[in-house]
């Protein structure tokens, strides 16, 4: 929204909102905000934010939507409200965007340099005359260049080497990744998301950048926006239990290949979002399938505020399945197994019968199974791949239509389950089709 939003210090409302439906069904892209916008960064207490400011937006206008934000967005954010700032979105996008142009052609890395390194200094400026405590408690940090990929009309590379971070004000270097698009032709829920072949090449691109950029910078390199697939998601895919499934395999490949933060994309009515927080004609409020994958993947990774925690990939060689290792201060914690062989609760598969399920078995490090007093199992299920309603992790259902979201124990669902570890040190355990589960090392 943020390079769509132009500032008005004499509007009442706190955002005008129109939509263009040539340009998107999902959200406004003209848009107006006035003083009492920034009155909502006072309605969720305990939580700091990330402000964006407009770029995209160029002229008088977009000079003074700048500098008429920074005073009213530094003290909305005044008493440890304030993570880091932003400065325009997927600005390697401005110059081909299917939405409309907001840059010339020959608009290049450098140029994108010099105007970043203007506006964040006529920022500064006015930060040190409304709010210096920003200055002084070195909270005067970015995310940047809030790329849209890494295959688009700017390169991160060379926008590096243009003098990005001259300034020393990026905090995090954030770029933007989707497996696909909503409507893009071939796109389906096994071939696309439960797809473990298609994460790792998403993926890998990433790590080309972030690999080139270690030799110039230690900055940690995050991915910003993200989800299954852009323009909000595709309903059927973008909603569904398989999407879930993607979700933690995704998020657990970057945390173990070293992508430091992940932040998916939310918003009303998208088809890929965690939760509807508002009755709207077109999405019923509620929890949504993609959110029981948040779930697990935050269980896998376990407190990451008192502990060291590190991930590592159990490469399994196949495209349906992959598996995980969390580590707690050195020591083996935790193994997720993701499952993503489809089946489908309404048609099944194409063998008949059961449900299938493979096993998956483990050996633990030599120097430690002998002091492993049990394994628990905690799982990630549903009916199948493409429900989108009844949907558990570790038995517990975060339904709307229950206790408002609040966790809710089910009884007709199995938990406590506990493995062997065997002589030898191995550990197995079954998983159905379109399923996840984590084997929790009890020391």
């Amino acid at each position: 929204m943020r390079d769509y939003a132009t500032f008005d210090a004499s509007q009442k409302i706190a955002l005008i909102g129109s939509f263009n439906f040539n340009r998107s069904k999902d959200y406004p892209t003209t848009i107006s905000i006035g003083p009492s916008y920034f009155d909502s960064y006072s309605t969720w207490p305990n939580v700091t934010f990330l402000h964006g400011f407009n770029l995209g937006k160029n002229g008088t206008i977009g000079h003074d939507t700048l500098v008429g934000t920074v005073p009213l967005a530094c003290k909305a954010l005044s008493n440890s409200k304030l993570a880091y700032w932003q400065l325009g979105n997927e600005p390697d996008l401005y110059k081909t965007s299917s939405q409309g142009p907001v840059r010339p052609s020959w608009w290049n890395e450098t140029d994108y340099v010099e105007e970043w390194l203007n506006k964040t200094r006529t920022m500064k400026q006015v930060i040190q005359q409304n709010c210096p405590e920003v200055i002084t408690q070195n909270k005067f940090q970015f995310y940047a260049p809030s790329f849209g990929g890494t295959g688009n009309s700017l390169n991160l590379i060379r926008t590096w080497a243009a003098g990005l971070d001259t300034d020393r004000d990026i905090a995090f270097i954030d770029s933007h990744n989707y497996i696909g698009g909503a409507t893009q032709p071939g796109v389906t829920l096994q071939g696309t998301l439960m797809n473990h072949t298609s994460t790792v090449l998403s993926v890998a691109k990433h790590l080309n950048e972030s690999n080139l950029l270690a030799a110039k910078t230690d900055l940690p390199y995050i991915l910003g926006e993200t989800n299954s697939l852009y323009n909000e998601g595709a309903p059927g895919l973008s909603n569904s239990f398989g999407a879930a499934l993607w979700g933690v395999d995704f998020n657990l490949y970057c945390a173990a290949t070293g992508i430091r933060r992940v932040h998916m994309h939310q918003g009303t009515n998208y088809r890929y979002a965690s939760w509807q927080p508002v009755q709207t004609a077109n999405e019923t409020l509620g929890t949504k399938a993609p959110y029981y994958g948040n779930i697990m993947v935050a269980t896998f990774l376990g407190d990451l505020t008192s502990n060291n925690v590190s991930v590592s990939d159990i490469e399994l060689g196949s495209t349906y399945q992959n598996a995980y290792a969390a580590y707690v201060n050195g020591l083996l914690q935790r193994i997720a197994i993701i499952q993503m062989r489809a089946f489908n609760s309404t048609t099944g598969t194409t063998t008949s019968g059961p449900r299938p399920s493979e096993t998956f078995s483990f050996r633990l490090p030599s120097n430690q199974n002998a002091n492993v007093k049990g394994v628990s199992v905690q799982r990630l299920m549903a009916n199948g791949s493409d429900a989108i309603t009844g949907i558990t992790f570790d038995g517990y259902s975060y339904n709307w239509e229950l206790e408002q979201g609040k966790p809710v124990l089910l009884q007709n669902v199995t938990r406590n389950e506990v493995v062997q570890v065997t002589q030898n040190g191995e550990v197995s355990v079954d998983v159905p089709w379109s399923s996840a589960a984590i084997l929790n090392l009890e020391w």
